[in-house]
């Protein structure tokens, strides 16, 4: 047994912003544990590998609050072929203890019971990933549905912003709306990326979208945002810790792309239902 953690970011906090972990108590566990820094980004994965045959992974964090507060969505597999190369990407944080230098795995189809999954890792594969989901929203001809508690990667938001604009298919989502107005006063203080806010709106707006209002994120609060990483197109799904965020592409993040249309029916069915809870999405 090892564990590896993310090292809390001293400033600037993330949006979304991170659980926060006791290094002393993760220290005092009765196995090996590595600390990744999150300097400038975050060691994000939430994955179990266990014993090079099974895998477990999603965008469930660890803590109280991810369980009992959040929506989020955990897959499990069979497959010793996945688990070996979920098994690299954590040699690579663990023997660089390093971010910036993982995620350089094989992306490749694995066979999983008659199923070709593909896994993805981030940042070594981050670009690739965001243009890989934007292509599979902008080729969908039936249904698109998005749950992530932000929209900030620039090929997903512009592919996106055309496709609700075109309204040839069912196009809808669930999105955090405090972190997502966060994302915009970041924008508009910062100025490099106002440019996106045109796009976000014409998503979140011309499509029915809706907005959980979650804690706004202080030290010591509770974490209650609506957390899933999902996006259905067709009938392939694409799940795991990553946000649709252009930080989300340089974080250590993971994604499974599975094609399959039981289990695309059955998370588009989940989205629909926590779309179902919250309001349309003002953002104002």
């Amino acid at each position: 047994m090892r564990l590896a953690y993310n090292v809390d970011h001293p400033e600037n906090v993330p949006v979304p912003a991170p659980p926060r972990t006791d290094p002393d108590a993760m220290e005092a566990l009765p196995f090996p544990t590595a600390a990744i820094p999150g300097i400038p980004d975050l060691m994000h994965h939430k994955y179990v590998i266990r014993d090079g045959t099974a895998l477990w992974t999603g965008s469930t964090n660890w803590t109280g609050d991810s369980w009992t507060r959040e929506e989020n969505v955990i897959v499990t597999v069979e497959s010793d072929q996945l688990a070996a190369r979920y098994a690299f990407d954590f040699e690579q944080l663990w023997t660089r203890r390093d971010v910036q230098h993982s995620g350089k795995v094989d992306t490749s189809p694995v066979d999983v019971g008659g199923v070709a999954i593909r896994p993805w890792f981030c940042p070594g594969r981050g670009e690739q990933v965001a243009h890989r989901i934007a292509k599979a929203i902008g080729t969908a001809t039936r249904r698109v549905r998005i749950a992530s508690p932000v929209l900030s990667s620039a090929p997903i938001l512009a592919t996106l912003a055309q496709k609700v604009t075109d309204g040839r298919v069912d196009v809808a989502g669930v999105v955090d709306r405090t972190q997502v107005l966060e994302v915009l006063r970041q924008w508009n203080a910062n100025g490099n990326a106002s440019w996106k806010e045109p796009l976000l709106r014409t998503a979140l707006t011309r499509a029915p979208f809706s907005g959980k209002n979650s804690t706004p994120y202080a030290p010591g609060s509770v974490h209650d945002y609506m957390h899933a990483k999902v996006t259905v197109a067709d009938d392939v799904v694409f799940l795991g810790s990553f946000n649709l965020s252009h930080s989300g592409e340089l974080n250590a993040e993971n994604v499974l792309e599975i094609p399959d249309a039981a289990l695309a029916d059955r998370l588009a069915a989940f989205i629909d239902a926590v779309r179902a809870r919250y309001p349309a999405l003002p953002l104002s």
